[in-house]
């Protein structure tokens, strides 16, 4: 399998639905605005997208696919057969567990959203009263999504890496069509349908999962649950995971937490507008990398191949730093233009647009070491080791929190997010340092002579952007064509300069870049 005709596939697939969420949060922005009701939704959909970030794209799948391909490509076995045996275990167990989860959270909803709000900052007891309904409302989709990773971890491991990539598109395209067709003047009628919303995808995504899964052969049935040691392993890997593959969405709940009870109303939501953004490279590459080279380094392995193992991990670090690296640096220097094409307009006023911008900044800063963690923990998961990738998690956590509580008075909202920045590369320095200890990650020559030429070239692109992005400021608060017309020159310049800067630093030669991309077909099996 070529590396990076997969993460094309994933990346281009998951690039589609981070466009469309940023659509979505563009018509977030222009209906409900910076305030009580856009901060009560966020803060209901925190906890189900933290759950969507720890199973569908960390925990369970780090957990199932080394053991779901361990039983396929067992030559002892009955290969595909045994590891459906295997997923109908697994579902037996996941089902009821997750069915009784989502029981305890509807009715412990109110202490629940009092631990991720604080009871928000000055908010009535009627306010607080409609953000717990919010939660309720929300609450199914964390079943839901869970379920859905575990087909998606199936397909995943048959390398139908797209129908899983293409999944939360449905979630984006439900909640656009909840904005036009149901928005209200009044937001918080629109945040409650923006709720129900998610709940619905969630049910959406479950059935195309299910039906991808029947198309390619797959067809689970709903067993009698059995603790037999199989699911137990998997269980046991489960948990220490999901801290481990998470750190980054559990600091980011600590943050929303502590914004929401010590910040003016609308802090969250600048927060969470800046992250999306700074989600976006991450969708695209962090995550389409984690998909791949976990299944990848998996069969390396089993199969013997150490030195196989550690070329793929440096190819997957050498295409991370090539498409982070400049993505970092244009979210810093031009944060401000992005913000104000993407979301200036409508309720959302020229304040909370630079407020954004603010938050962006710091954020991004970390944006590197947040998709060098998911290049580097496959390395772990590969070997069952879960229980390194959760302490280093739990470490980064506490530094999180004293991060945060250190500089969300004097900073705001671009506290929460910097100390993010902070925790997450602290995270990545310990995996890193960790795997090259025990002779698992070695930077070979070629990663260590283009790694500082990709940052200059990178510095050299955040020159040209800082220069031109005062000639377009006017024209992205101008209409729709003229705003999104000036962010594709500012976005064009930067790859241009990029691209010539790469070649110009030695980074990469034209034969380089060719040979990366080349679509040859290359087989782990």
């Amino acid at each position: 399998m070529n590396l990076a005709k997969a993460l094309g596939t994933v990346g281009g697939l998951t690039l589609a639905s981070r466009v469309l969420g940023l659509v979505r949060d563009s018509l977030f922005a222009r209906f409900i605005g910076a305030s009580f009701a856009s901060d009560a939704f966020l803060i209901a959909f925190r906890l189900p997208n933290m759950f969507r970030a720890l199973f569908a794209e960390g925990a369970f799948a780090s957990a199932f696919i080394p053991m779901f391909n361990k039983k396929v490509g067992d030559p002892e076995g009955r290969g595909l057969a045994d590891g459906m045996a295997f997923a109908e275990q697994a579902l037996a167990v996941l089902f009821p567990a997750l069915l009784a989860m989502t029981v305890v959270l509807e009715v412990f909803a109110w202490p629940v959203t009092l631990l991720l709000s604080g009871k928000f900052n000055g908010a009535s007891a009627d306010q607080f009263a409609f953000a717990v309904m919010l939660s309720r409302i929300t609450i199914p989709y964390l079943m839901l999504i869970s379920l859905v990773s575990l087909f998606g971890g199936i397909l995943n491991s048959l390398h139908k890496f797209w129908v899983n990539a293409a999944a939360p598109i449905l979630l984006n395209v439900t909640l656009i069509a909840a904005l036009l067709l149901f928005h209200h003047a009044d937001p918080l009628v629109t945040a409650r349908n923006q709720a129900i919303a998610v709940s619905v995808s969630g049910a959406l995504q479950l059935g195309w999962l299910v039906w991808a899964c029947r198309a390619n052969g797959v067809s689970l049935k709903l067993r009698r649950p059995r603790m037999n040691p199989e699911v137990k392993q998997l269980l046991k890997l489960i948990w220490p995971a999901a801290a481990g593959a998470g750190a980054v969405q559990i600091n980011l709940v600590i943050s929303t937490a502590l914004a929401a009870s010590l910040l003016a109303h609308g802090s969250v939501t600048y927060i969470y507008m800046a992250d999306r953004l700074n989600q976006l490279p991450l969708g695209l590459i962090g995550i389409g990398l984690g998909t791949v080279l976990l299944p990848t380094i998996s069969r390396h392995l089993g199969a013997g191949e150490e030195a196989e193992a550690m070329e793929t991990q440096n190819r997957g670090m050498e295409l991370a730093l090539l498409l982070t690296l400049p993505a970092t640096v244009a979210l810093v220097v031009a944060g401000e233009p992005i913000a104000a094409a993407l979301f200036g307009y409508g309720k959302y006023t020229p304040q909370d647009t630079h407020f954004t911008a603010q938050a962006l900044a710091a954020f991004s800063i970390g944006l590197p070491s947040y998709i060098l963690v998911k290049v580097l923990t496959p390395g772990f998961y590969a070997r069952h080791d879960t229980k390194t990738p959760v302490r280093f998690a739990t470490m980064s956590m506490v530094v999180n929190l004293i991060g945060n509580l250190l500089l969300i008075v004097p900073l705001q909202h671009m506290g929460p997010p910097l100390a993010t920045a902070i925790a997450s590369t602290v995270n990545t320095w310990m995996l890193w340092s960790t795997l090259k200890k025990r002779g698992h990650f070695v930077a070979d020559a070629q990663l260590r002579r283009r790694a500082p030429r990709l940052l200059l070239a990178a510095l050299a692109m955040g020159v040209v952007l800082w220069a031109a992005q005062g000639l377009l400021m006017p024209y992205v608060h101008g209409t729709w064509p003229v705003r999104f017309g000036a962010l594709a020159v500012l976005v064009s310049a930067g790859m241009v300069v990029y691209g010539l800067a790469t070649v110009l630093s030695g980074a990469f030669s034209k034969d380089d870049l060719q040979l990366l991309l080349r679509r040859r077909r290359k087989t782990t099996e």
